[in-house]
């Protein structure tokens, strides 16, 4: 009876652990990132988006009124968070008003993403020289209904423009900053199933996550599973041995 307690305290344990959030997580860059050289150019269209690492911070240098491009891979369980920072040199030509800008990312399949929280569109005072946006992405599945909006394991375009300024002030330097920082959401987003092959452009420009994009066959529900019939038998062999101690107690 003592081993069968021990055996379900540990089996019990095992899966409180298993429960936890995966937010715990830390943000952290990715080892290859930091080794490789952050992008100084962004793309002017979904096709000719500049590949970006998360956890590395790329630059580039437009003017106001173009349209900035950036692509980065997002797979399975993966929480992703674009933060997108606008600068105006500090011998840049005085402007005529307020400038508005905006942070949309897409996914593969270039639907619009929603956020969970953040300022995706935000407003340049004529007097301010910089401006931060940012965009924390839903928890991308490896699997979603057909109808759902669900964002998908791919890779994830980031576009930053100003969709709001006088016309005289079209055409004077920016400098623009993006980062992009992944967490694992952990067991609590696992769905059981996963796409046949990620979400990628043709292009020949895509990129994947370090050490490939996840195979799908594995999910933390496995553990689930397993957990709950270890648990199940130890309860049949707990009351097995409590019925027989009854019987010999009548006998």
């Amino acid at each position: 009876m003592r081993t069968v307690r021990t055996l379900a305290s540990l089996l019990l344990g095992g899966a409180a652990l298993l429960a936890l959030p995966g937010t715990a997580h830390a943000e952290t860059p990715s080892p290859s990132a930091s080794a490789e050289a952050a992008p100084t150019e962004a793309g002017t269209s979904f096709r000719t988006a500049t590949v970006v690492r998360p956890g590395q911070r790329a630059t580039a240098n437009a003017s106001t009124g173009d349209y900035l491009y950036w692509q980065f891979p997002a797979d399975a369980g993966d929480r992703a968070t674009v933060r997108a920072t606008v600068t105006l040199p500090e011998k840049a030509a005085p402007r005529s008003g307020a400038h508005t800008w905006q942070l949309d990312v897409y996914d593969g399949l270039r639907r619009h993403q929603a956020c969970r929280y953040g300022s995706t569109t935000k407003s340049l005072a004529a007097d301010a020289r910089s401006v931060e946006l940012t965009c924390a992405l839903r928890t991308v599945r490896a699997l979603a209904e057909p109808w759902a909006n669900d964002p998908l394991p791919g890779v994830y375009h980031v576009r930053l423009t100003v969709v709001g300024a006088p016309a005289a002030d079209l055409g004077q330097p920016v400098d623009a900053a993006l980062e992009i920082t992944t967490a694992d959401a952990g067991a609590a987003s696992a769905v059981d199933g996963s796409l046949s092959t990620p979400l990628v452009p043709s292009t020949g420009r895509a990129v994947e996550p370090d050490g490939g994009w996840s195979s799908g066959w594995w999910s933390p529900r496995w553990l689930w599973t397993a957990a709950g019939a270890a648990l199940a038998a130890l309860a049949g062999i707990w009351g097995y041995s409590l019925t027989r101690g009854r019987g010999r107690v009548l006998s």
